[in-house]
């Protein structure tokens, strides 16, 4: 059985803008080089976009990759198409509220969280990274850093080694992630951020997919769209 020992960092790794970036961030940033990422397969809909985008990012930083299948989770989640939306309703709280609610995963990221610190007990990595945003944080309540810091807390007592968790982005924008993310040279082409694809591309349809586009539109990356979206 592989060991973890001596990583300066375990990152919850799904492929997606805010994951990618904040990986590249702490790589830069903190200057950490021995990292752990974790994925997790609990059944979504992408999952084989997302684990194909979370081994190409793997590989073009040299890091460490361990798959988790959560059999269990699966049978909890809706996998219906997550609803269609207007770019000019990205900032209109009820209906995203309503795609919020198509997309839920029970105690998602408490749980993630809650493996991974149980790999940091085991191994001592002192920290955790996860990718969360202010953006979605609106209507993602385990996006908000207020989760974060009481997530904390609880690693206090539930772990001997005490790992912390980062959320590099917790208070930026997608717009400000993709700026970060420009100027740090991040893998933007590995990167899958779709509820919705059935292929390689992004749907271009879903909540989370007019967010990036949104976000790329704003950093003017027409080659980045083209590539990502046709």
């Amino acid at each position: 059985m592989k060991t973890f020992m001596n990583f300066d960092a375990l990152i919850l790794l799904s492929g997606g803008l805010d994951s990618v970036v904040s990986l590249s961030y702490i790589i830069h940033n903190f200057k950490y080089d021995k990292i752990l990422a974790l994925f997790f397969d609990y059944g979504q809909k992408v999952v084989n976009q997302e684990l194909n985008a979370v081994q190409n990012i793997c590989k073009f930083y040299d890091i460490d990759l361990k798959e988790i299948k959560l059999n269990f989770l699966e049978n909890l989640i809706d996998k219906t198409e997550a609803p269609n939306i207007n770019e000019n309703d990205l900032d209109n709280v009820n209906i995203c509220l309503n795609t919020a609610k198509s997309v839920w995963v029970p105690n998602r990221n408490a749980l993630f969280l809650n493996i991974a610190a149980t790999f940091c007990d085991k191994y001592n990595i002192k920290n955790i990274v996860i990718g969360i945003n202010k953006e979605e944080g609106v209507t993602f309540p385990d996006n908000k850093i207020e989760f974060i810091e009481l997530q904390n807390k609880v690693f206090e007592y539930s772990t001997l080694n005490k790992p912390k968790i980062i959320a590099p982005m917790s208070n930026f924008t997608k717009n400000q992630i993709v700026e970060t993310g420009i100027r740090l040279k991040a893998p933007f082409e590995f990167i899958f951020s779709c509820y919705n694809s059935k292929t390689g591309k992004h749907c271009g349809s879903c909540e989370s997919c007019k967010r990036l586009l949104r976000a790329l539109q704003m950093n003017n990356q027409v080659n980045l769209i083209n590539q990502i979206f046709n």
